[in-house]
């Protein structure tokens, strides 16, 4: 397989060293050039065709949303990936890069020596890097294989999970909707959420892997888009129909009965990462599937990795439906691809059925 030829584009030579120096030690990356604003790199992106740009967001002349803006108009561009600074503005301005289709981000550290920031950036790339890795192996094994087939919503139901309870649970039309999501998640979200309507008779809970302050700008961002109230969620919280909670980053959500034994609460915890992810959506799902038996709905989209899939299992064992977005439409299809090929997924549909899916499962 040929090497992913990649182009550095920051306005300050520190950071266009670390991340060339970063990527040139990833085997199968050859870096092709760097660029210091959005003019030159455009310029370089037309002359050098790479399949991969680091952006920086703040520049001269060009900033890096103007040349997302331009990219995506583009047949084939490269894949983006954003160098972002954990403030509150560069967290909006993230946002906004992921919804026009960055791929996604790196947080550029504060503070530290070069190593040891050369070292956090090797971290946070590396396994974007291994992702878009596979991705092109899969392109290039079905590159010449017949058209994929259209995207159409598929029903599974007759293919039951693996680690399935043999007991039946009785199913009634779904009360809460859980959707676990990451890489590709803001993008995907703000296509999917103002489809469903105003008059949503269930709360949504999203957990969508991001450190703090960017899932607050994500809420923000997606309120703003929405028929319904987007927030991020916060301790205490009550869960109520026509309300969209996002887990806030760096933390756990979970549901818990209020004091009058009806209500259910939102409860935000500092418990361990799971999966790596904090927030988990396996630590979300395990809480839907107790408190809300034979009327829940999880909702499993595009991601890296496979945080979700037990919680899934213990969804669809308490009577749960579980609606997982296509391959051909995830940016990258890790978090779906087990409770698809196992047969937890009852639904199977392309980003743009999701919320007709969902929509489906509430007035049952």
């Amino acid at each position: 397989m040929e090497n992913i030829r990649a182009l550095v584009v920051d306005d300050t030579i520190v950071y266009r060293k670390i991340v060339g120096d970063v990527l040139r030690e990833i085997p199968g990356v050859e870096v092709v050039g760097t660029a210091n604003n959005g003019k030159i790199a455009l310029s370089k992106i037309a002359s050098l065709k790479p399949d991969l740009i680091s952006l920086d967001i703040e520049m001269p002349e060009v900033n890096g949303i103007e040349v997302l803006q331009t990219l995506k108009d583009q047949p084939d561009p490269p894949v983006v990936i954003m160098l972002s600074t954990l403030t509150q503005q560069g967290s909006e301005m993230t946002i906004k890069a992921l919804e026009l289709g960055a791929f996604d981000f790196v947080a550029k550290p504060s503070e530290g020596k070069m190593a040891e920031n050369m070292q956090k950036v090797k971290e946070a790339i590396l396994p974007i890097i291994d992702t878009l890795k596979r991705q092109k192996r899969t392109r290039l094994k079905i590159r010449d294989k017949a058209k994929a087939r259209p995207l159409t919503t598929k029903n599974i139901v007759n293919k039951p999970p693996l680690s399935a309870t043999k007991k039946t649970i009785a199913r009634s039309k779904s009360e809460i909707i859980g959707i676990g999501i990451s890489t590709g998640g803001p993008n995907a979200l703000t296509k999917m959420i103002p489809l469903l309507p105003a008059d949503l008779k269930a709360p949504v809970l999203i957990v969508q892997h991001m450190p703090p302050l960017f899932t607050a700008s994500l809420a923000s961002s997606l309120n703003n888009k929405s028929k319904l109230e987007v927030k991020e969620a916060e301790n205490g919280d009550t869960i109520a129909p026509g309300k969209i909670l996002i887990a806030p980053g760096g933390k756990q959500m979970k549901i818990i009965a209020g004091a009058d034994g009806i209500t259910r609460k939102i409860k935000i915890t500092d418990d361990p990462p799971e999966n790596s992810c904090k927030p988990s959506v396996d630590y979300l799902f395990r809480s839907i599937a107790q408190h809300y038996v034979g009327r829940a709905t999880g909702v499993i989209m595009t991601g890296m990795g496979s945080d979700g899939s037990k919680g899934l299992v213990q969804m669809k064992n308490n009577g749960s439906i579980v609606i997982a977005q296509d391959e051909e439409t995830c940016t990258v299809y890790g978090m779906p691809k087990e409770p698809v090929e196992s047969g937890t997924a009852d639904i199977v549909a392309p980003l743009g059925k999701i919320a007709e899916e969902i929509i489906k499962t509430i007035i049952l």
